[in-house]
């Protein structure tokens, strides 16, 4: 009997790359938009807002392939079956007859399948499915997972719960506006703006999103209000979907489709139809949406229908061509909808989905991602990945294992993420990609998903360690803060840059919506859904891949896991966390497998379970526990966390001394307008040999220095290198100014003047020096004496020189360089000159306007030393993550 439809075609993507282009290679720029600045979607969004003199242009950079075809031409395009086998030449030759007809017999089915039409074979209609490869390690549940909101170390929860609110401010008229007018119903309110507003060519993009990102923070949440708003966009949409009666959905008019299948420039339908779609199938699979499921089925019928019409009317060429405009991730939703309906035809569309071009190097294992636009083709990967866990076809897995290998060994930055001004450059050469317009953040949100995937088949700890990585340093620096709604969409990777200081700088919640707005909101909505994964079966496991403060409810052995994290800090270098198990039933027996990550060591490492020690496994494997648990136990955890540098992704070796300083997964920032020369000391140095702890307590010795001057408030600020007053920034949080701002008051000696030295926060171990000048020597020229403020103030503070008694810092107008003034010295303003001078030497000692992270660390640099800062934590301030290190 004839093997299924879908087996047949088990390598047709790389095979009909190979057949309609005659070698891989030829393809593989022309595998992408014409011209390719066209798959950037910053290109597009700036030509959609300067229309005009520049489209006609555009039009004619586009290419046309007219070519009619029948099911005769798609015949033709059929793989030719493999060789091979020790067996007689008439053995052979027989079964290759008897295999050319069923494979023959298969692809026809696979066109026809499309058509919506059947094929008997033996009279009886092809059972439909796959067999799907497996078995793979289980997601949990996110509505069994509870990030904690308020521990010492609650990033994730934090972030979690800001994107909650910009979720909640979101209102549902404004997002299905464009919807509804689409539809020619009713519209109260006004549309958002950005990519959202009524002329953008991709609006509807993200309240696809939205429906992903509100499903999966409801589970996460619980959140009533929130379940309301999603309930009520669904509602709307399929009103919409109803008005139109084809089953179409969407915020444009279908004669988008029609531009896209002539070939002719618009930006990217099926992107935002992949979105729609995948927002109603996470409504119904994560938030049990009723409706959401028939109005997917809906959108794919006729989507189904489209595709054919192309084919018929055109050739499989023409279809392919199509896909060279980015089209998202519809064969990963395709084949996801195929899980859940059994539906072949869903599974025969998402197959024509799977883009063969770019597949198809993969799968030959060429690595020629340069010029490829990134965040176009990881979703094609992604959909690979579950054609691969659907039809367990291994060509996809193969395909999957070397593009991560591809990306994080070429074309990966230190924070895990990828692509710079949104394609992927030339590899091992990314020391020339270090801009602002790097990383783009949805690459990040992508690459996740591919090592999520990947983990779940092998359980290599490298992917669960690649998946931290890109999570703290990827996607928790792409909020600003506490501030919902603010978000970026490239991560500067060079020298002296800031996430504020970019094209597209940080957006706001109304008039921006950009893609990685889209997949920003999704992100922060699944912190919880790859800390824990499942391995059912009569021993169930539990594997415990992130440390993330959280609880999970084991519902399979009625366990209850909480994870607590100690805080983490620059001098105290072990990651401490613990689980504390409670049970139903005591007794139950169950295995529990904790990721060793591979950046610890086992010198200092400990593990305990119920206060006995453990033999600890090595780093890049599992601990692993096996037992009957009750409630009260416990296992600890103790890991040494270490400083590294890291070399950038560049074989060329004049760049081999451009390294990034990473703390276990953290990677640290070094707050820089743009010097990067660190001084080693030696040329094998280790990272400890340059990069110190900023000492415990120091936070208490942080001041800002404040003057009041015409109504104004001015602080003491050190700015390159020169001590200036500088009118108070209204928002220090994450600044510069709030940098600059602040100084450490470090006491010196013992006797009863209180001698300090002054540094600033950013030169940690530099002072202020008698010449006002920061310098790195420590000499008695750097001593100030603190004495009560000579205006008389409570609480003021005047700095005398400790080289020249009497003389004291003279704070001048806003912007005016401090100066040194002594009792006795030149008067101003005439008559009371004294008193200007008590009051220009007088500071109120007021509350610093910035303070370290718990992980700070100072690095010693050639002209000045570099405050180093996790990236993650860092908003407006100007940062650099590679060194130049020189010995």
């Amino acid at each position: 009997m004839a093997a299924a439809p879908w087996r047949s075609a088990s390598a047709w993507a790389v095979l009909v790359a190979v057949a309609v282009a005659g070698v891989v290679t030829t393809m593989a720029k022309e595998c992408t938009n014409i011209p390719t600045e066209l798959s950037s979607h910053t290109v597009r969004a700036r030509l959609q807002a300067s229309p005009g003199a520049a489209e006609w242009r555009w039009r004619e950079l586009f290419h046309e392939h007219l070519n009619p075809t029948d099911e005769a031409a798609w015949m033709d395009l059929m793989p030719p079956p493999p060789r091979g086998g020790l067996q007689t030449a008439a053995a052979a030759d027989a079964g290759h007859h008897h295999h050319q007809e069923e494979e023959e017999l298969d692809w026809v089915m696979l066109y026809r399948s499309l058509k919506g039409q059947q094929v008997v074979v033996g009279g009886a209609v092809p059972a439909s499915g796959a067999a799907a490869a497996g078995p793979f390690l289980e997601e949990v549940s996110l509505h069994d997972v509870r990030l904690d909101p308020d521990g010492d170390d609650a990033a994730y929860g934090r972030a979690q719960r800001t994107n909650l609110e910009y979720l909640l401010l979101l209102d549902v008229d404004r997002l299905v506006w464009s919807f509804r007018s689409q539809a020619a119903l009713p519209a109260p309110g006004e549309p958002y703006g950005g990519w959202e507003k009524p002329d953008s060519e991709l609006r509807g993009h993200f309240v696809g999103h939205y429906l992903s990102a509100t499903a999966k923070m409801w589970a996460s949440t619980h959140n009533g209000t929130l379940a309301g708003k999603m309930s009520a966009v669904v509602d709307a949409l399929d009103e919409c979907q109803r008005a139109a009666g084809t089953g179409y959905l969407s915020a444009f008019p279908a004669e988008f489709f029609d531009r896209f299948e002539a070939i002719k420039p618009v930006w990217a339908p099926y992107y935002t139809i992949h979105k729609i779609m995948q927002g109603l199938l996470d409504q119904h699979v994560v938030a049990g949406n009723g409706k959401a499921l028939g109005m997917v089925v809906a959108m794919a019928d006729y989507f189904a229908g489209r595709v054919r019409n192309v084919i018929r009317r055109y050739s499989i060429e023409r279809h392919w061509t199509s896909l060279n405009e980015e089209t998202g991730g519809m064969n990963d939703v395709l084949y996801q909808l195929y899980t859940i309906t059994h539906d072949q035809r869903h599974l025969v569309l998402a197959h024509l989905f799977d883009k063969p071009c770019f597949l198809g190097l993969l799968a030959v294992q060429a690595d020629s991602l340069s010029n490829f636009h990134a965040n176009t083709h990881i979703p094609v990967v992604i959909g690979g990945q579950m054609r691969y866990e659907v039809t367990g076809d291994p060509l996809y897995k193969e395909i999957a294992t070397f593009f991560m290998d591809t990306v994080n060994s070429s074309h990966a930055y230190a924070t895990g993420g990828t692509s710079v001004s949104e394609f992927w450059s030339d590899p091992k050469r990314l020391a020339e990609a270090l801009t602002t317009e790097t990383e783009e953040s949805c690459t990040t949100y992508n690459m996740l998903k591919v090592s999520r995937h990947l983990f779940r088949w092998t359980k290599e700890v490298a992917y669960a360690d690649y998946y931290e990585r890109a999570l703290i340093n990827g996607v928790l620096s792409i909020q600003r803060g506490r501030d919902p709604g603010v978000m970026i969409y490239m991560l500067p990777q060079g020298p002296g840059r800031s996430k504020a200081k970019s094209y597209h700088g940080w957006g706001t919640q109304n008039e921006s919506f950009w893609c990685c707005y889209g997949t920003g909101i999704e992100s922060f909505s699944k912190l919880g859904d790859s800390i824990y994964f499942e391995e059912k079966g009569q021993k169930p496991a539990l594997y415990i891949v992130q440390f993330i403060p959280s609880t999970f409810n084991w519902r399979t052995t009625g366990l209850t896991v909480t994870q607590k994290l100690m805080p983490l800090s620059s001098w105290d270098q072990y990651l401490q966390v613990s689980f504390s198990i409670s049970a139903k039933t005591d007794g139950q027996f169950a295995t529990l497998n904790v990721r060793i990550p591979s950046w610890t060591s086992l010198n200092g490492a400990k593990a305990t379970l119920n206060d006995k020690d453990l033999q600890l496994a090595s780093p890049g494997t599992f601990l692993t526990v096996s037992k009957q648990w009750g409630s009260g136990d416990q296992l600890l955890l103790q890991l040494p966390i270490h400083l590294r540098t890291e070399a950038i992704k560049d074989d060329r070796p004049e760049y081999a001394s451009i390294q990034a300083v990473l703390f276990g997964p953290f990677l640290l920032a070094g707050l820089t307008t743009g010097e990067w020369d660190a001084k080693t000391g030696a040329a094998a140095a280790a990272a400890t040999d340059w990069i110190t702890p900023v000492p415990p307590g120091s936070n208490s010795q942080l001041v800002t220095l404040a003057q009041e001057s015409g109504g104004k408030a001015f602080v003491l600020s050190a700015v390159n290198g020169s001590l200036t007053m500088q009118e108070r920034p209204k928002d220090s949080g994450g600044t510069d100014a709030a940098v600059h701002a602040t100084f450490r008051l470090v006491p010196q000696g013992t006797n009863s003047t209180a001698a300090a030295t002054l540094e600033p926060l950013d030169m940690p171990g530099m002072v202020v020096t008698d010449t006002l000048t920061v310098s790195a020597e420590k000499s008695s020229g750097a001593l100030f004496n603190v004495v009560p403020g000579l205006a008389g103030a409570p609480g003021s503070v005047s700095l005398e020189l400790g080289s020249r008694p009497g003389c004291f810092l003279v704070a001048g107008g806003s912007g005016e360089k401090v100066q040194v003034g002594c009792t006795g010295g030149v008067k101003k303003h005439g008559n009371g000159g004294g008193d200007w001078f008590r009051q220009a030497a007088s500071f109120a000692r007021a509350e610093p306007m910035r303070r370290y992270h718990p992980m700070s660390f100072a690095a010693r640099g050639v002209r000045r030393s570099f405050l180093l800062e996790p990236l993650f934590t860092l908003r407006d301030e100007f940062y650099t993550i590679y060194f130049n290190l020189v010995a």
